[in-house]
């Protein structure tokens, strides 16, 4: 350890009611950022489907945030910022009714908190028109399904069935998954409850992350969708993963708010001193 402090860290599961359910993240607050490949091991050493590392500005209320799988950084990830924002309120590194502004690879995303809801604006990411019937038949082969709409998002390829209980039966192929160029493959559908307006799943083998339990980012290019396909702006969303978990999204203009609950299931200390920046 050499006399170094200890880098506070906190894991997290988010879009959760209650812990053991929703996506688990660690949270490492950080004074500066040091070098990338630190960064990494730490993500890789956390072993979670994201790290986030969080160094406040000189400005109140705003920090930068990056996010890291255990294999690679990444443009966007909503859970991981929500259990930031909620470590950040809960820590009171940020008032209750302060509005953070998170800095990041994907611009500035505020999050904001309203009882135990934590709210995050993020940027729309509709999906495009319909992929080559040769990229479409290989996300429905992986997922072992004979028919889906496959269209493309900024990030992922998304697969829209006709049925929820076909989302929640999924059996993929992950060896198989792994040689489709994409950051995930999300499928999805109409819920049968009434409570609920769409159900998915979402799939990142090359990440590491055979089946992320709830994705935030998803939900950028989902929320439209649905939104659109509807015919309304507020939905109720359900990833149906083992874990679960629950998302309130809106559209409003060309942004998505994604809503959702978090709870700390430890705190502790990092005991091995950052590498320098790179």
């Amino acid at each position: 350890m050499n006399g170094h402090p200890g880098i506070p860290v906190w894991q997290v599961d988010a879009f959760a009611a209650e812990a053991f359910t929703g996506n688990p993240a660690a949270v490492c607050l950080l004074k500066e950022y040091p070098s990338d490949r630190w960064l990494q091991n730490v993500a890789s050493e956390m072993n979670l489907s994201e790290t986030a590392f969080v160094v406040p500005t000189d400005k109140a209320g705003s920090f930068h945030l990056r996010w890291f799988t255990p294999a690679a950084e990444v443009d966007l990830c909503g859970h991981a910022t929500l259990a930031t924002a909620h470590v950040l309120y809960e820590a009171g590194h940020a008032s209750s009714n302060q509005v953070i502004q998170f800095q990041t690879r994907s611009g500035e995303l505020p999050c904001h908190q309203t009882g135990n809801l934590i709210t995050l604006n993020f940027p729309a990411t509709p999906v495009a028109d319909t992929v080559s019937e040769q990229l479409a038949n290989e996300v429905r082969s992986a997922l072992g399904i004979k028919s889906a709409d496959v269209r493309q998002s900024k990030f992922d390829l998304v697969a829209i069935l006709q049925d929820e209980q076909i989302v929640r039966s999924l059996q993929p192929d992950f060896n198989q998954m792994k040689k489709i160029p994409t950051r995930g493959i999300i499928a999805t559908a109409s819920s049968d409850n009434a409570d609920i307006d769409f159900v998915s799943r979402f799939f990142a083998p090359q990440h590491e992350i055979d089946e992320d339990p709830v994705t935030g980012s998803a939900h950028c290019c989902l929320t439209p969708h649905w939104a659109k396909k509807l015919g309304k702006t507020k939905l109720v969303a359900y990833q149906a993963s083992q874990r679960g978990g629950t998302l309130h999204c809106e559209m409003i203009g060309d942004r998505v708010h994604l809503s959702g609950t978090a709870c700390t299931v430890w705190q502790g200390q990092l005991l091995t001193a950052p590498s320098a920046s790179t």
